[in-house]
């Protein structure tokens, strides 16, 4: 069996590489049950989620992952997501590799920002302000420069030194300019591409500072009790989102806004499954805001392992 560690999954994963493979999955789709979501106690600090994702391809390739997103870990200086993927076999079983979860993750999470971009970001979009310091906020940055001309970054954390310290890493890493700020109603003004990767329960991202084309892309506050976005922003915006049955039941972003009228059933555009299979055209406009809200998809944790393996073997 094939083990792959951190440095060799993010090596085995690159980005336009994984967005094509995250799209091609999308059109052909695979067998995806719901994942399980189990709450977690921990002594003195946020509760921990368990989740385990399956998904296969009937008689080629089947793959689970084991994940622990612990919000506490922020304070021990570790990742707040640490999983694992068993990779196997469809037709007989048998284990093909375990790939590194937490990199697999980060990897696929920015990916499937990058592919909604493709659709719903305007082309000439330039300026990207990443909202959060995580994991994945350097993740976001290359993934959608390689789906769009990003040639600006602004970070925006809670702390300005660490969205400085990540400015200073987008710039060595990628070469692009980026900053750091405490402004974020500035920021916005002037951004084509808004990506949010917080654990947030209070809104960050005011519909009001949305300028017109401003594509917003919501990948952080997995729970119902979690938002990035206030509903101004859903009036504003036409919304997007990766899977109808996960992001209904479980972003607090759609959940939310479902439950007090803000946002109707019939008023989700399109999903990444649309987008991809071409039934929805994605942005239809230079001047609408669209609005994409991610929950992560057992199908794009199988098809970015999938990539990892094929690449590797």
């Amino acid at each position: 069996m094939l083990l792959l560690s951190e440095s060799q999954t993010r090596n085995a994963l690159p980005f336009a590489e994984l967005v094509d493979a995250l799209d091609a999955m999308f059109k052909s789709g695979c067998d995806m049950p719901v994942r399980h979501h189990h709450d977690m106690k921990v002594s003195g600090e946020p509760d921990a989620t368990m989740l385990l994702m399956p998904a296969w391809v009937p008689g080629k390739y089947s793959g689970v992952k084991i994940a622990h997103v612990v919000p506490g870990n922020a304070d021990r200086g570790l990742p707040a997501v640490s999983a694992s993927y068993l990779l196997s076999d469809a037709g007989t079983g048998a284990a093909l590799a375990l790939v590194d979860g937490g990199e697999l993750t980060a990897r696929r999470t920015a990916a499937a920002s990058a592919l909604a971009a493709r659709f719903l970001a305007k082309e000439d979009a330039s300026h990207l302000v990443v909202v959060g310091t995580g994991r994945l906020s350097v993740n976001l940055v290359q993934a959608h420069a390689a789906v769009r001309p990003i040639t600006q970054v602004t970070i925006w954390g809670r702390s300005l030194e660490k969205a400085s310290a990540i400015a200073a890493q987008v710039k060595s890493e990628t070469g692009i300019t980026a900053v750091a700020t405490e402004d974020l109603a500035t920021a916005y003004g002037s951004a084509d591409i808004i990506s949010a990767a917080t654990l947030s329960e209070q809104p960050l991202i005011k519909g009001e500072w949305l300028s017109p084309g401003t594509h917003v892309d919501l990948v952080g506050a997995f729970k119902p009790t979690m938002r990035e976005s206030d509903d101004e922003a859903i009036r504003r915006a036409s919304v997007f989102v990766d899977t109808r049955d996960g992001c209904t039941k479980e972003g607090g972003d759609i959940v939310q806004p479902l439950a007090s009228g803000v946002l109707t059933l019939e008023g989700i555009e399109a999903d990444l499954y649309e987008l991809a299979r071409g039934t929805h055209q994605g942005r239809k406009s230079a001047d609408e805001i669209t609005l994409f809200k991610s929950v992560g998809a057992a199908l794009e944790d199988l098809a970015g392992a999938i990539l990892a393996y094929e690449s590797s073997t």
